[in-house]
């Protein structure tokens, strides 16, 4: 069963990043979805400030510290994906670069949550 809330968190966070990838800007509604920076079974919120929109890819590598977004919203990707998997050219383009953001300031991607990612989930 859905998580109380999950519904309306997808739908929020894919209204408030303009139905595109924060980090690539794609914009096939099917591919992406509304990530937690801190997941709510570790005790993240639904709230739009602890998500992203992520291409499905993204998301996935995000989850498992690939890839993370820095409290100043640049994009870092680990050299771990290369060093386990001899592959990453086409993530390693996204490095350093400045993510989409919402308009809205109070929906943007929460600096503690970023730091909470980068700190506990990041593989550097």
């Amino acid at each position: 069963l859905p998580r109380l809330g999950q519904g309306a968190f997808r739908v929020i966070v894919t209204d408030v990043y303009r139905r595109q990838c924060a980090l690539t800007n794609s914009h096939i509604l099917h591919v992406l979805d509304a990530a937690h920076i801190k997941p709510y079974s570790v005790g993240g919120t639904h709230q739009p400030s602890n998500g992203l929109l992520l291409r499905q890819d993204i998301h996935t590598l995000f989850d498992r510290g690939y890839v993370t977004v820095t409290p100043e919203y640049r994009v870092e990707i680990s050299r771990r994906l290369k060093d386990e998997f001899d592959n990453g050219k086409e993530y390693y383009a996204l490095h350093g670069k400045t993510i989409l953001l919402p308009d809205v300031p109070a929906f943007r991607p929460s600096a503690e949550q970023l730091r909470w990612h980068n700190e506990g989930v990041f593989r550097l």
